[in-house]
């Protein structure tokens, strides 16, 4: 599918530029709030509407090596994590461009390898220091605290922070976007809320006091900020808020904020505020998340008894149901398995839903000529006249009765199979009071095996009376409208068995066009969670991380001019390496270049999250805190000083002290710096193995027709 294209200077390196203009067209999905992007089909004359990179990849035309390679590493990325692909296309091209500038000044690309390498390792060590430890998070599962209970409000790409009750947090219906309908503005004790800033130049401070302190101009300057065509953000992991006292870190991993009468210790030991945190404004996604964890731990407290085993999120028992075309009111989680099956099967669920049924478990598919992997055919059978089509249907027709028969003879009234099942097969089946479902995931497999005594088998030959399991009941989901279920054409139905450890959630959504988007957020949210969790630690959000990596790099790079300095002067006369001084030369410009995809990163940051006006704009603020940053002597004492005043840029400081129960905003940690490690290496490797030598042509034989290109993306 076209979708853009680009003039490629042929003189330069093309693998870099030709990442660079696929990384261009998913830096409007970098933050919470996403602008969707339609892809045009120019053959079949069809559209189609996405909002996140791995679509977007999809959809695009990545014949060549570099954008196959780049689908591979995001690709990667999603499988492993489900999340950290916008991070990772977005430092790709950044990162490309920075490896082109140094190549037009003239670095030599072993240089550029190894000092780009070296800097995000630094990078990835100090961040180390904004980790916050998870502890004992399911401790208090059964509090009346859940996630449930902090009011949300449903937006598609403006998601706000919702607060309990008890910090005196209401709604203000008179205050609204103008632009975005659905978007709420929320004051606190009587206090409108302003908008956040990520990092916010000092001269907005005195203002934003004045404001406060006249209603009217509050009012005001509200409605005025409301006529932004940009929705605000008042809550994701790119703000924050704690308070405003200083931290320290402490040799056990916790931070420690000092300023108050006694040191307090930082460090996650709640669910609901672990869950707020890692929702990054997505709170209908993550109250489903949390419900499918509550019922994970209740099955998980039943089965174990008076165990005392650590309870652990499985997420490979947590399964999606997606139902397009019903209102987004159905959306729900239920213990079991709910899935679709065709609405003929109307009057046989009605037969079954009143008795427990027995069922068996085909790994394979449950087809007549279905073959296990590494099946050999016997040697010594010689085929002398094919099959004709009569003989074949035959054939088909005598085995499907057989396999009715199996089934007749073990009283099995319901059959699961992991893989594909033949269409006659299912017509029999149901005429005989049997439903047969394909396509079933290994896991539910394994999870009805283990509740019901079932054993999987690979043939319906091997089927025997052990491997038949028993009490499993098979009903209708929920009472979905009729004209629903007359315009989607499926019926929904619930499989359980006591004591099974399985729970779906159930996605639906009114515009079929959202249902893979939705998805596609709820697995984002559920693997946060899950990695949070398995890992014990989470990053400080609020922009911090990436921005200590770029005050520390350019920290690096000052050093290293100082150094260079110093072998121009001559300090260094005796080292006689080439490669230590060209080292010493250039690597201040390889790190500034480096540290400039950061910033790149954090503008555009802003910009998309609607805290600047233009990328031009949120450059001048971050260079102003880079500045602040240096002179403070210490980069990471400084961002954690200002990640804790960013309350005042979300609730303003001093409100309340109940301002301590909101949670804080995190972010996951390998996750996050997986998608660096794998960006720069794409942008290595494409550097790397990518250079054209051109011979028997001058410099000044090449026409310029000749040295530009279109790339067509």
């Amino acid at each position: 599918m076209v979708m853009a294209c680009r003039v490629i200077n042929k003189r330069r390196h093309v693998g870099l530029q030709q990442l660079s203009s696929f990384s261009g067209t998913g830096r409007t999905f970098l933050g919470p709030v996403k602008s969707s992007k339609f892809i045009i089909d120019e053959e079949r004359h069809e559209s189609i509407l996405i909002s996140s990179v791995v679509r977007l990849l999809e959809s695009l035309d990545l014949t060549s090596a570099v954008g196959q390679l780049l689908n591979e590493a995001v690709q990667t990325q999603n499988n492993t994590y489900k999340t950290g692909t916008s991070t990772l296309l977005f430092l790709v091209g950044a990162w490309s461009s920075a490896a082109e500038e140094c190549l037009h000044l003239g670095v030599p690309i072993s240089l550029i390898v190894s000092v780009m390498s070296e800097g995000l390792n630094s990078c990835i060590e100090e961040v180390v220091s904004l980790q916050v430890p998870i502890h004992n998070v399911f401790d208090h599962i059964d509090s009346t605290k859940t996630f449930s209970g902090l009011e949300t409000c449903s937006v598609s790409l403006c998601p706000f922070l919702q607060i309990p009750s008890d910090t005196g947090l209401q709604k203000a219906h008179d205050l609204k976007d103008v632009a975005s309908p659905s978007l709420t503005i929320y004051k606190l004790s009587g206090i409108p809320v302003r908008s956040p800033k990520l990092f916010r130049p000092q001269a907005e401070d005195e203002a934003n006091k004045n404001t406060l302190q006249n209603p009217q101009t509050l009012k005001k300057s509200l409605l005025a900020d409301s006529r932004c065509g940009k929705s605000i953000l008042i809550h994701s992991r790119h703000f924050n808020r704690t308070d405003s006292n200083r931290w320290i870190n402490k040799p056990e991993g916790f931070l420690e904020q000092h300023g108050a009468a006694t040191p307090r210790t930082y460090r996650c030991n709640d669910l609901v505020e672990l869950e707020m945190g890692l929702s990054h404004g997505d709170h209908n996604s993550m109250k489903l998340v949390d419900e499918a964890v509550r019922l994970q731990f209740q099955n998980a407290s039943t089965q174990q008894g008076n165990c005392t085993i650590p309870f652990m999120f499985d997420i490979s028992r947590i399964f999606t149901c997606c139902l397009p075309g019903v209102p987004e009111t159905f959306s729900c989680v239920c213990p079991g398995y709910i899935t679709v099956v065709s609405i003929s099967n109307t009057t046989l669920i009605k037969e079954l839903q009143n008795q427990p049924v027995q069922i068996i478990l085909i790994e394979g598919d449950l087809t007549e000529n279905y073959r296990h992997l590494g099946f050999n055919k016997a040697a010594n059978i010689n085929t002398l006249l094919e099959s004709m089509k009569v003989q074949q249907d035959s054939s088909e027709e005598q085995w499907a009765d057989y396999v009715l028969q199996v089934l007749i003879k073990f009283n099995v009234n319901l059959v699961l199979v992991q893989g594909n099942v033949s269409e006659d097969l299912i017509e029999k089946c149901m005429h005989s009071q049997r439903l047969v479902i394909g396509s079933v995931n290994s896991s539910v497999m394994q999870a009805f095996a283990e509740a019901s005594g079932a054993v999987q088998v690979a043939y319906i030959t091997q089927v025997n009376e052990n491997c038949v399991g028993s009490g499993v009941c098979v009903t209708f989901w929920r009472s979905i409208p009729s004209d629903v279920i007359d315009r989607i054409n499926i019926l929904t139905i619930m499989i359980k068995t006591e004591g099974i450890n399985l729970v779906t959630v159930v996605l639906t959504s009114p515009l079929p066009a959202q249902m893979q988007a939705k998805e596609d957020r709820f697995w984002t949210c559920a693997y946060r969670l899950y990695y949070a969790l398995r890992e014990q630690k989470v990053f400080l959000g609020g922009g911090a991380v990436e921005f200590l990596c770029l005050s520390h790099l350019q920290m690096l790079a000052e050093q290293s001019l100082s150094k260079r300095n110093h072998v121009c002067s001559g300090w260094l006369h005796n080292t006689s390496s080439w490669l230590a001084s060209s080292l010493a030369l250039y690597r201040s410009t390889v790190l500034k270049c480096l540290a400039n995809g950061w910033h790149k990163y954090l503008s555009a940051l802003m910009y998309n999250t609607a805290n600047c006006s233009s990328e031009l704009g949120a450059s001048t603020v971050i260079q102003q805190h880079l500045q602040s940053a240096t002179d403070s002597g210490s980069p990471s004492s400084y961002i954690l000083n200002e990640y804790s005043k960013l309350n005042s840029g979300i609730f303003n400081s001093g409100i309340s002290n109940k301002l301590e129960q909101i949670p804080s905003v995190y972010d996951i940690v390998t996750p996050k710096t997986e998608a660096w490690r794998r960006a720069l290496d794409l942008v290595l490797l494409v550097l790397q193995t990518d250079s054209e030598i051109i011979t028997g042509l001058g410099h000044t034989q090449i026409n310029s027709q000749e040295t530009e290109g279109f790339l067509f993306l």
